[in-house]
């Protein structure tokens, strides 16, 4: 800290002893090394006041990321993707393959046409029939019974 190497305190401490005394050069140390402890714990109990207010420092910043990420989420809660997200009807996909109409022209009868409303977007993608797959048959224990290939032949010479 002050970068006093051993040979500066060997002067400081001949120079205490002619100019203090040995007699009273005990209780003069004493008072110094008292003084030196109080002095450390008024650091150590500032520097963990400091730590402290640091640390509810990066709490507060931290509580109020989560409350923003909370109420993010509350937010995700209410999302109707099906509502938000524009869909395409059978006449709306014809008309896209049509020249767009200049400006200023009046719309035509596809591009007047309105999107339905969200309960009836659901009753057309219900309408939708995808065929599945048949289930494989159920597994019986005649599934496991031996083959004749897998079934073990017995010669005659071997003597079993």
């Amino acid at each position: 800290m002050f970068d006093i190497g051993w040979g500066e305190l060997v002067v400081i401490g001949v120079v205490a002893l002619v100019a203090i005394g040995p007699k009273e050069l005990p209780g003069v140390l004493r008072s110094v090394g008292q003084w030196m402890g109080k002095i450390r714990r008024m650091s150590a109990e500032f520097q963990g006041q400091f730590q402290e207010a640091l640390r509810e420092a990066e709490m507060a910043d931290l509580r109020k990321q989560a409350e923003d990420i909370s109420s993010e989420v509350k937010s995700f809660t209410n999302l109707d993707p099906l509502a938000t997200t524009p869909t395409e009807t059978p006449a709306s996909m014809a008309s896209a393959d049509a020249p767009p109409a200049p400006e200023g022209a009046p719309p035509t009868e596809a591009a007047s046409e309105e999107l339905p409303a969200p309960a009836e977007q659901h009753a057309i993608e219900a309408q939708i029939d995808v065929p599945l797959p048949d289930p494989p048959p159920p597994v019986t224990d005649a599934d496991f019974a031996p083959t004749p290939e897998t079934t073990p032949v017995k010669t005659a010479g071997s003597g079993a």
